[in-house]
């Protein structure tokens, strides 16, 4: 028997609870990890409430880091004892411990702790494959991030300018400003007191961005539009203020033959190969110095749900961290 936060129905922050109940052995191709930290994201508040709907009852955590306690037959790609880390597959991580396909298990190497493992794998290897793959990221380009003082944005803003890039990043206030900056943002824009397109265009002298990376979803949606240049691409990845509304593809070609994309974590690290080589990639620029981590918030496993308010409300910055 082990403790873990479970959601019976949809719906706020109250509806996290914190229950006892039982793992299990593994089976074939599973791994039972004992969590040593666990990530907090907005993809839990999706499935919290539903927006992203999962069966339930269920234990929300798309994020962790623990130890190996025993392992099913057929696996070979960790080991009892091995320190993993893993982000994305099925939800589970607000558990004191859980059973997980062992193929979404990233072995850790030394130098890269528990705790920081668990605030970046899938901040870090979503900032890795927005900025290498979705749109490759290089010197010369400026792109837009918005919410660029929250987790990913902290990694993706220290990331896109080791990548040679101008980065203009949006924040909700002064304070979040001066962290954006301080982690590689040139050009933080506090959209709650001044209007982010007319400062994408004066900051790009008129031309607008090649990118926009977007997680904020309806609130942003059509001015993200609006800060492309021709044949920009519109990366939306994220619904933190509701779902974009439907709208025509004709709009793309009327505000200049734009890109745009929805991508996802589980779909660019589907296969082992693509998974270890995200992580590979995130733990070097981490080892090198070239992106450093915030872990500005940490709360017992237990009080979820004050740490769900907290991110709701934008009371965070960086990443933050659930410790059974």
């Amino acid at each position: 028997m082990t403790r873990a936060i479970r959601v019976h129905e949809n719906g706020g922050p109250e509806v996290l609870r914190w229950e006892d109940v039982e793992v299990g052995k593994p089976g074939p191709g599973q791994a039972l990890v004992r969590h040593t930290a666990v990530g907090l994201n907005f993809l839990d508040v999706y499935h919290r409430t539903g927006l992203y709907p999962v069966e339930l009852p269920m234990t929300p955590g798309s994020e962790g880091a623990g130890v190996v306690e025993a392992v099913g037959p057929g696996v070979d790609a960790v080991s009892v004892g091995m320190r993993v880390a893993y982000a994305g597959g099925p939800p589970g991580a607000y558990a004191e411990m859980r059973l997980i396909p062992a193929d979404k298990l990233v072995p850790l190497p030394e130098g890269i702790s528990d705790h920081t493992a668990a605030a970046i794998m899938l901040k870090g290897m979503t900032a890795e494959y927005l900025l290498r793959r979705t749109y490759q990221v290089g010197p010369g380009d400026t792109i837009l991030w918005h919410a660029a003082a929250g987790g990913v944005g902290l990694i993706a803003c220290q990331w896109a300018k080791h990548l040679g890039a101008t980065v203009i990043g949006t924040v909700s206030s002064d304070e979040k400003a001066d962290l954006a900056r301080s982690h590689g943002c040139d050009h933080p824009i506090v959209y709650t007191r001044d209007d982010f397109v007319a400062r994408v265009r004066e900051v790009t002298l008129g031309e607008g961005v090649p990118v926009v990376y977007d997680s904020v979803g309806k609130d942003t949606w059509d001015g993200s539009l609006s800060c492309l240049r021709p044949c920009g691409m519109m990366v939306s990845f994220g619904n933190a203020s509701g779902a974009v509304p439907p709208f025509s593809p004709v709009e793309l070609s009327r505000r200049g033959s734009l890109y745009l994309t929805r991508p996802s974590l589980m779909t660019y690290t589907a296969s082992r190969e693509d998974l270890l080589a995200s992580a590979e990639a995130l733990f070097a620029v981490i080892q090198s110095g070239a992106v450093k981590v915030e872990v500005n918030q940490t709360y017992p496993l237990a009080e979820a749900a004050q740490a769900h308010r907290d991110l709701e409300d934008r009371r965070t910055t960086g990443s933050s961290l659930l410790v059974p």
